[in-house]
């Protein structure tokens, strides 16, 4: 197929977008990044704004990390994001799994059910009594059970579930494999894909969430990574109160941003194959 000039103009501009785009997202981390490894007389000599440092000093990470309170945050962060991301996939599998089969009956209805809670919630209040009632409150439960399954990565399972061939459940069937035996051998090996999709989107839910804690944690030693991060930020914690003589507030505020975010965006190379192709084929067939 012959290309003309109107298309070379068409994949020229989308490269131009694609450029800007990347620039955008690009250029903020960079001066973050920056801003969290440059001295404090560089800083001030750039006016505030450095993408590319002349010198690097790590003075801001080991301040940051000398006080125990950033590695408990972290250590806490990283066990509800494992431990919550690994209940979340369980929980999301042993449910989607069965409202994927069409055989099922009153599939409609719990999907129903299912769908309703995408449009209607039970409402912040509520919730919280609920939380208060059966004990959570103050511990790291009370980030990861109110949320043990999102409605939206429940549907995403179900749809790639739907999208294998009925014929490998007849031959499973054929072969004396029940519906466990099918759905752990047969089923899960398939669905790698959807599988690093799906708990790709609750990592980072769980990492990136702050509220929960807020609401329902008043133990400081509780806070996970994004509380201090956002306490920092906003209020000036004592850890940059006691070391602004030497260090600038915004230098450790930056650190702490690089902190929490590094890992989740370390995780991503790793698993974006996975990603895009679980994401289209969740897409295809719903």
């Amino acid at each position: 197929m012959v290309r003309g000039r109107s298309d070379r103009i068409f994949d020229l501009f989308i490269y131009v977008v694609l450029v800007l785009v990347a620039i955008s997202a690009i250029l903020p981390l960079l001066y973050v990044l920056s801003i969290s490894l440059t001295p404090y007389s560089e800083v001030l000599k750039n006016g505030g704004f450095i993408l590319f440092p002349k010198s690097i000093t790590f003075d801001a990470y080991k301040e940051l990390f000398a006080d125990s309170v950033i590695p408990k945050a972290f250590w806490v962060t990283v066990f509800v994001t494992v431990v919550g991301s690994f209940i979340n996939m369980v929980l999301t599998i042993l449910m989607a799994y069965p409202l994927s089969r069409r055989k099922l009956r009153g599939r409609t209805f719990f999907l129903m059910i299912v769908v309703f809670t995408m449009l209607f919630s039970g409402g912040l209040i509520p919730t919280y009594l609920v939380v208060r009632d059966t004990g959570l409150m103050n511990t790291v439960w009370s980030m990861i059970v109110p949320s043990a399954i999102w409605t939206f990565n429940l549907l995403i399972m179900k749809s790639f579930f739907e999208s294998l061939p009925e014929e490998l459940h007849d031959s499973a069937r054929i072969d004396g494999a029940g519906e466990t035996t099918a759905l752990i051998k047969l089923v899960l090996p398939l669905s790698i894909p959807s599988i690093m999709t799906v708990s790709l989107f609750y990592m980072v839910g769980h990492w990136n969430d702050f509220f929960s804690a807020v609401l329902y944690i008043t133990n400081k030693e509780l806070y996970p990574l994004q509380v201090i991060v956002r306490n920092l930020l906003l209020e000036s914690s004592n850890l940059s109160q006691q070391t602004d003589v030497t260090l600038p507030t915004v230098t450790l505020q930056m650190a702490a941003v690089i902190s929490a975010s590094l890992p989740i965006i370390l995780v991503y190379p790793f698993v974006q194959k996975h990603f895009t192709k679980g994401m289209l084929i969740g897409a295809i067939k719903g």
